[in-house]
């Protein structure tokens, strides 16, 4: 039998431990080794037996979740999935999270409301898995687990969104559109990106993975430390020369063209590769709408959206880019965009930037 994702579950709230606990322990590849009242506690439980995944909240007594979090990180690195309820103060907080370690989110449950749980439960499990195979500084894993799905939701393609292309979009223009996906260790991989991009880099649209009214508080604070401008994208937002629109959280974001100029559609619809926003539903709207004129960037991330969304695209005559394994905190989506022969050069993290501005030229 393959080895279970041990959990360690930190939360002052006993509603919330018991909630968590249920729900992780309804997945055979998951066990919760016990749970912590305070980081006190947990650093005791640590020191007789280390967890493969922590799950942390923010505001506990004694010690926050911020302070232990860059605590552990410099002692001992664990992959950490911060827990909160994301209001707007606490999603400030959980990007302070992100820069100290955190490898993911997972939204704080309503206790008591039932439509909650069956729309999440699945979510925060593959949350769970997917940071059991974070990349951290001292920690290397020799095997990654199987990362097979939970439960019997059927996976659903972007054909759930948008028909497939039906050929090139169009032979090349004068403007070029960026197109990004990104999931676990994204946050940071994106900040580095962005930052070593020029104002006047050409027009970009990014898939995070994240949930719902976290994607603001993460474009703002792009848009703060990065000479482009970033923002949440809103529906029919335009996509300009050194402008970055960001999927909101809960939503898909779809390319559009209409004449010479492109535009997003921000859409509800189902989950597409087990995400909302997915990658796979922006890439194959690249691939309608923009063909050749559009590069596509896949990154750090667990799972495999994004990778049959790439081979079209480049099937449409796009430049595609991914991450490289040495770089990325998970090499599980460029590993599967590559696996398919949807990229054209893998590189590392500090290059995409370049190979950004370079195609940029041909333009």
């Amino acid at each position: 039998m393959p080895k279970k994702i041990r959990v360690l579950i930190i939360d002052d709230s006993a509603s919330v431990r018991q909630t968590l606990a249920a729900l992780l322990s309804e997945d055979p590849e998951i066990e919760v080794m016990g749970v912590a009242t305070d980081p006190f506690m947990a650093a005791r439980k640590i020191q007789e037996e280390i967890p493969d995944v922590i799950t942390l909240d923010v505001e506990m007594p004694r010690m926050d979740g911020i302070t232990f979090l860059r605590k552990l990180m410099s002692q001992r690195p664990i992959p950490v999935v911060m827990c909160s309820s994301l209001t707007e103060a606490g999603s400030e907080t959980l990007l302070q999270a992100l820069e100290a370690g955190a490898v993911d989110i997972i939204q704080k449950p309503r206790i008591g409301a039932a439509d909650y749980l069956a729309d999440e439960a699945m979510r925060i499990r593959e949350v769970v898995k997917s940071a059991s195979h974070a990349r951290l500084p001292s920690i290397r894993r020799a095997e990654a687990r199987s990362a097979s799905a939970s439960g019997p939701a059927k996976k659903l393609t972007a054909d759930a969104m948008l028909p497939p292309p039906t050929g090139r979009a169009m032979a090349k223009t004068t403007e070029m559109v960026v197109c990004v996906g990104a999931s676990t260790g994204g946050t940071e991989a994106l900040r580095e990106m962005l930052e070593a991009l020029p104002a006047n880099a050409p027009g970009m649209v990014i898939v995070q993975h994240m949930p719902e009214k976290f994607t603001a508080a993460f474009a703002k604070r792009l848009n703060s430390l990065c000479e482009v401008e970033v923002k949440e994208a809103a529906d029919g937002d335009p996509v300009l020369r050194g402008h970055v629109l960001i999927a909101p959280g809960d939503n898909h974001m779809l390319l559009e063209r209409q004449g010479a100029r492109y535009h997003v559609a921000v859409k509800t619809g189902p989950l597409v590769s087990r995400h909302r926003p997915s990658v796979d539903v922006l890439f194959r709207s690249a691939a309608r709408s923009a063909g050749s004129n559009a590069m596509g960037v896949i990154m750090t991330g667990m799972g495999d959206d994004g990778a049959r969304g790439m081979f079209e695209m480049k099937q449409a005559g796009a430049f595609t880019v991914a991450q490289d394994e040495a770089t990325s905190v998970v090499f599980g989506m460029p590993k599967e965009a590559i696996a398919r022969g949807g990229v054209d050069r893998v590189v590392p993290l500090e290059q995409i930037a370049r190979e950004i501005l370079m195609a940029q030229q041909k333009f």
